[in-house]
């Protein structure tokens, strides 16, 4: 490889494979391009790398969708199956990243590095270029961001030989550039979040469909517990696609003294699909003999103990700030925003617990959400949370001493980190903050009475930052919950130098 070709390199080639605002909006607007195109498109591409279906077998996948909670659940058993088969080399794919792009593609529970990912890109990308020849008419020379990640993701665990490939599904799953694995070794579904169906226009009983295509003749399937007329499609899917068996998991009494390393009542189901997903790939491997569905095996909650996941009701002190904490939640739909105001209100967390010195606090949050979401609605959860938990409205007014909404945009000068970079807001909605103002609009009018100089529009992250730093008092503790977007999380990692300590 050429030592011209860096790893940024690499990240600028990747990112002009996003589809910009006018694209996407153009696609909604159709109601989303056909998806029969989507697999044989994803096999050509497969094709042109140089590998067949059946080698990606060789990955021995767990393959995992749902609305929410997927991430979770695959670190959950990226953890377990590192604790209890520590020799193993264990791949995990999952989207989207915080920091990185190589976030998105580990071995066990790490990153790939620049100079593994830059190699297995180009490597991935030169095949594309060489190889040009497409039998589909309408597929394009080189497939989209996503697309291009799986086919890496593939590449390299292939490369570099890993025992077992947790596979988190990106949208959806009938149709996801993920589902091309001939024959997993186990499929599982989380929780389906009703609020995915106004949001994606969907009914429930279309989202369990898709989620349910994932599942594959001769693979056990498994799921949670889910809304009957969705959990009847699930059903009838794993029928149709001639799964080996199928569950329904729900979470022991055992399983409810696991202290997870994961915060938040959410995280239970998370964790108990987590370990039937393990225990049944180990077994369907011949490397577990604990066929014993009561017990929870020693390893098993030492992973359950020792998980991971950035950005998800996370707690971060920081590094430089005294006396300033950030709580980071990449929540950004109204189920898994309700489940974030849950963890922030409980004591100890964002709220001061008897046992905690009693100083003057503060409390800020910085919100965004994609443009598309109705924030007056995430708003109204926020803050009908801290009224139910003072059972007063009037005090959620200084419940937050402070709101930012600001961009996704990483730094002031109006650029992005290359790894952080987006092409899916219209220039014309940066400049003129249309979503940060419709969501400062809405919070005034849910708090008519909340000060409107405590209200912040902001262009970047950077200013977001600058501005707690300004007002930031080391004789009282502040508290930060940056809430509604990952991206938005990824962005305040990077800038209040969070990274070391965070990730």
């Amino acid at each position: 490889m050429s030592s011209t070709r860096a790893y940024r390199d690499a990240i600028d080639h990747l990112n002009s494979l996003q589809s910009n605002a006018a694209v996407l909006d153009a696609v909604r607007a159709s109601g989303g391009r056909s998806s029969e195109f989507a697999i044989p498109e994803m096999l050509e591409y497969l094709e042109r790398i140089g590998y067949k279906p059946n080698d990606l077998n060789a990955l021995n996948v767990i393959h995992i969708t749902g609305t929410k909670g997927k991430g979770s659940t695959s670190a959950f058993v990226n953890s377990i199956l590192q604790h209890t088969k520590p020799s193993w080399k264990v791949g995990l794919y999952t989207s989207p990243h915080l920091v990185a792009v190589r976030e998105r593609i580990r071995v066990n529970g790490i990153p790939i590095s620049e100079e593994d990912f830059t190699r297995y890109f180009y490597e991935v990308w030169d095949k594309l270029v060489e190889n040009d020849h497409r039998r589909l008419p309408q597929t394009s020379l080189m497939p989209g961001y996503f697309r291009f990640l799986t086919l890496l993701a593939f590449h390299a665990f292939l490369k570099m030989k890993v025992d077992v490939t947790i596979l988190e599904v990106g949208v959806g799953g009938t149709y996801d550039s993920t589902n091309i694995v001939p024959k997993p070794v186990v499929t599982g579904i989380t929780a389906l979040g009703i609020d995915h169906v106004s949001v994606l226009g969907k009914t429930l009983k279309e989202i369990a469909w898709q989620k349910g295509g994932i599942f594959k003749e001769g693979t056990p399937a498994i799921s949670v517990a889910q809304p009957s007329e969705g959990m009847e499609i699930i059903e009838q899917r794993a029928k149709e696609l001639q799964a080996s068996s199928f569950k329904v998991v729900k979470p022991s009494d055992i399983l409810l003294k696991v202290p997870l390393g994961l915060a938040g009542k959410h995280q239970i189901q998370n964790a108990a699909i987590a370990v039937e997903l393990a225990r049944t790939f180990l077994q369907g491997c011949g490397a577990f003999e604990n066929t014993n569905t009561d017990e929870l095996p020693q390893t098993f909650a030492e992973g359950l103990k020792a998980t991971k996941w950035p950005g998800r009701c996370q707690v971060v002190s920081d590094p430089v700030e005294r006396n300033l904490t950030w709580y980071l939640d990449g929540a950004h739909t109204l189920e898994s925003l309700d489940c974030c105001m849950e963890w922030f209100l409980t004591p100890g967390v964002g709220v001061t617990s008897k046992d905690e010195v009693s100083l003057p606090t503060k409390r800020i949050l910085v919100f965004n959400c994609t443009s598309g979401r109705s924030g007056q609605t995430f708003l109204e959860v926020i803050n009908d949370k801290i009224a139910t938990w003072t059972s007063q409205n009037t005090q959620s007014l200084t419940f937050f001493d402070q709101v930012i909404f600001c961009t996704n945009v990483t730094y002031a000068d109006g650029h992005f980190k290359g790894d952080l970079t987006t092409k899916a807001i219209s220039d014309k909605e940066l400049v003129q903050l249309t979503t940060q103002n419709q969501l400062a609009t809405a919070w005034s009018s849910i708090l008519p009475d909340y000060l409107p100089s405590n209200v912040h529009v902001l262009p970047s992250i950077e200013h977001a930052i600058n501005h707690i730093k300004r007002i930031n008092d080391s004789s009282v503790v502040v508290k930060i919950l940056v809430a509604g977007s990952l991206h938005l999380v990824g962005g305040v990692v990077e800038v209040a130098g969070l990274s070391k300590v965070a990730l």
